[in-house]
């Protein structure tokens, strides 16, 4: 290779590594062009996206405890929600609804931003993983495109079809763009809120006849012959002003799933971040409220779902997409933003990668774009 071609490819690589660091720096200070404004506890919270007309409110959920699953005599309970347990809570924000595709497409927005800046993305060190913001790759819209214009496009509408990694990688963004900390609510704080003081099947109580007006599920949720979501927030919230956690779309929440993971706790009382089932494997990931084709059942506070490989099955890319599951239109996520906020090690633990599966495919894949993230960029 001649010097002159060699200047130029670093010259190219200087210019791509410039443009990737211009838009981080871009990213990081609009959330500091103006004072954050705080989250004072107990108080609900509006949060504006910076530099864009879309927000979203969040919900007050106080600290307490609460008997996590369902007990024996609950109808048409299974065993993997149980035996029953005493849970610790803290106070903690909850976002009042499902993540929205207003609010989703601002985050893949951003691949597409930094991709057209240079097609070329340098690959970020593996030491430095830690510190980047992964922006999924473009929706195979072939298959997915019909079916979400049939459903429901844009607005408030709620953001579907994206993997836990996915959803992930939203709060991480999220966090460095507003700059407040965002992450998917534990398992136990999904239930938690879920059931804002209750300890009933639902919210509202045990009648199931009463579901319609909360929940979007099998029986109203036909849209032109076909079983749809609705726009978030279309019924009834529940007592901590929390819509659509008894059906619409179900949501991600960090843990993994296991059927008997309850069993170690029973008898006892634990705090909120021991109850946590941290992942280790892609699948299988705990996907909590059930959706606008799932049965009551499947509504209720306690029941439980574990993701698996199957959500993904139609996906024709090879190696499979890391962010978005083929079969996964039922599938979306709410925030959450804790009073306390988490060490700097906490927070990457709850963002990002933690399979090796996923970790590998990442690195392999060359127009997936990164962009590093880090204090004081």
């Amino acid at each position: 290779m001649s010097n002159v071609s060699t200047c130029k490819r670093k010259a190219g690589l200087v210019r791509r590594v410039g443009l990737m660091f211009l838009a981080l720096t871009t990213l990081s200070a609009r959330a500091q062009d103006k004072p954050v404004e705080k989250l004072i506890e107990g108080k609900p919270f509006t949060q504006k996206i910076e530099g864009t007309p879309v927000s979203f409110n969040l919900a007050p959920i106080p600290g307490g405890t609460f008997l996590m699953g369902s007990p024996d005599s609950e109808k048409k309970r299974k065993s993997d929600e149980g035996p029953q347990f005493t849970v610790q809570m803290e106070p903690f924000w909850m976002g009042t609804c499902a993540v929205t595709q207003a609010e989703y497409e601002l985050f893949l927005e951003n691949y597409h931003r930094l991709q057209s800046a240079d097609k070329a993305a340098p690959k970020i060190p593996r030491d430095k993983m830690a510190d980047a913001v992964t922006y999924p790759t473009p929706m195979y819209t072939l298959e997915a495109g019909p079916i979400l214009q049939r459903m429901g496009e844009g607005g408030k509408f709620p953001a579907v079809i994206m993997s836990q990694f996915a959803a992930r990688q939203y709060t991480k963004w999220l966090s460095k763009k507003t700059g407040h900390f965002y992450r998917l609510p534990t398992e136990a704080e999904w239930e938690y809120a879920a059931r804002a003081g209750t300890t009933t099947a639902y919210s509202f109580g045990d009648d199931v006849k009463q579901l319609g007006e909360y929940g979007n599920f099998i029986d109203n949720s036909d849209k032109g012959g076909d079983l749809a979501y609705r726009e978030v927030g279309s019924l009834k919230p529940n007592a901590w002003g929390l819509f659509d956690m008894h059906g619409n779309v179900a949501q991600w929440c960090i843990d993994g799933y296991a059927a008997d993971w309850y069993k170690q706790f029973a008898g006892k009382t634990v705090k909120w971040n021991e109850a946590i089932n941290w992942p280790t494997q892609q699948y299988p990931r705990v996907i909590r409220g059930g959706s606008y084709q799932s049965d009551p059942e499947q509504c209720r506070s306690a029941s439980r779902i574990g993701s698996n490989e199957k959500m993904n099955i139609k996906d024709p890319q090879l190696p499979q997409s890391p962010h978005w599951l083929s079969d996964g239109f039922w599938i979306g996520f709410r925030v959450m933003s804790p009073a306390k906020e988490p060490s700097e090690a906490d927070k990457l633990r709850y963002w990002n990668v933690d399979d090796e599966y996923t970790a590998k495919i990442l690195e392999q894949r060359d127009r997936e774009i990164r962009e590093l993230v880090g204090p004081g960029k």
